[in-house]
């Protein structure tokens, strides 16, 4: 196998990120991670470890003289490193915004400098309040105030995407977008506020399962190896060069349905327990009824189709959940799904923000 082609995956001890590094690995190629695991886990990397065309260095994308280097020796570079979590954005605003927009510009400048191809990670936060959908790649913007911190993040990575168009239009940057909108799979932590993982630990360990407002949000969720296929269609594809795309799963579910879901996949007893949003992340936090891709341009230029439906996906959220809480014992998985009662959410099936799931 040719080992010429030389990736640098910033974040990649990230979810998506350890992910892709191993699908690259898979594929023949040689693998350079950035990573300064404030949010990413260096057992993520565990398999690729092993590969000894794989390379892992502990720093940050802020630092420019190390991404120089870094960008000097690879071929392509996938900016995945970014402040993630509903929780991480919330709590350290400040610095989420710094890391989001100065360290994506160091990254951009240098992939141009060495004429590298980059795809850069955005995500659906991009569309704010706007709950209307599908929502296609053109689709307004909608956010709230400035003063409310869940807005810094879609505003950090709006910048972002603003500095990879100019730098394509201006420059002849190679640069792609990808907008994940919720993302689970095997290796995702529960901390920044990710519902999934939250939800299957919650329920696993005979918890309460912890809902948000009324549980009416509605969201879809593509598993990471979906995500990963169409990174990987993205990048081979010179269509793809100056593009933005979404990337994300289009069946929806209610936050209350999601629960009830969980609940009987885990074959568990968890009561459900509503929590407001003032509770979970203090006062004025904002949220949207519902966010849901289009993603026809993708489909239309690569032939992607995802392959794991959310079955799969909470089969994979539990599997994680029981290795963590206790190793020895066997995973147990309801074999078919019972009916519950409708929601007071009506009949609209959907779950709160997952603010990107990387």
């Amino acid at each position: 196998m040719d080992r010429s082609s030389k990736y640098l995956v910033t974040g990649g001890a990230g979810f998506i990120g350890s992910h892709l590094v191993d699908a690259l690995l898979d594929g023949g190629h040689s693998v350079v991670v950035l990573d300064d695991l404030t949010t990413g886990r260096q057992e993520n990397l565990a398999q690729a470890q092993a590969n000894p065309y794989f390379r892992f260095l502990r720093g940050s994308v802020m630092d420019a003289s190390l991404v120089d280097e870094l960008l000097q020796e690879c071929d392509t570079v996938i900016h995945l490193a970014a402040a993630v979590g509903v929780k991480l954005i919330v709590e350290q605003p400040l610095r989420s915004f710094v890391t989001n927009t100065k360290g994506t510009e160091t990254v951009i400048e240098h992939a141009q400098r060495y004429d590298r191809r980059i795809v850069i990670a955005s995500t659906s936060e991009i569309y704010g309040k706007n709950s209307s959908g599908p929502l296609s790649e053109t689709s307004d913007r909608i956010l709230g105030s400035p003063s409310v911190a869940r807005w810094s993040y879609s505003t950090a990575k709006a910048v972002d995407e603003i500095m990879a168009g100019l730098y394509h239009q201006e420059r002849g940057l190679r640069s792609t977008v990808v907008r994940f909108f919720n993302t689970v799979g095997p290796r995702q932590s529960p901390a920044y506020g990710m519902v999934i993982p939250r939800f299957a630990r919650q329920a696993v360990r005979g918890e309460a399962l912890t809902i948000h407002a009324e549980g009416c949000q509605r969201r879809c969720f593509l598993h990471v190896a979906d995500a990963v296929s169409a990174l990987l269609l993205l990048l081979e594809h010179p269509g793809a060069v100056g593009e933005t795309f979404n990337i994300g799963a289009d069946d929806e579910i209610s936050i209350r349905e999601l629960a009830d879901r969980v609940i009987t996949q885990a074959a568990s007893a968890s009561p459900m327990e509503y929590l407001s949003y003032a509770d979970a992340y203090g006062p004025g936090f904002e949220d949207m009824e519902r966010r849901v891709p289009d993603t026809t341009k993708l489909r239309a230029l690569t032939g992607w189709q995802p392959r794991f439906n959310l079955a799969d996906i909470l089969t994979d959220a539990i599997a994680d959940a029981h290795a963590e809480w206790r190793s020895d014992e066997p995973v147990r998985v309801s074999s078919a799904l019972e009916q519950r009662p409708p929601s007071a959410c009506g009949a609209a099936p959907a779950v709160e923000a997952d603010l990107a799931g990387r």
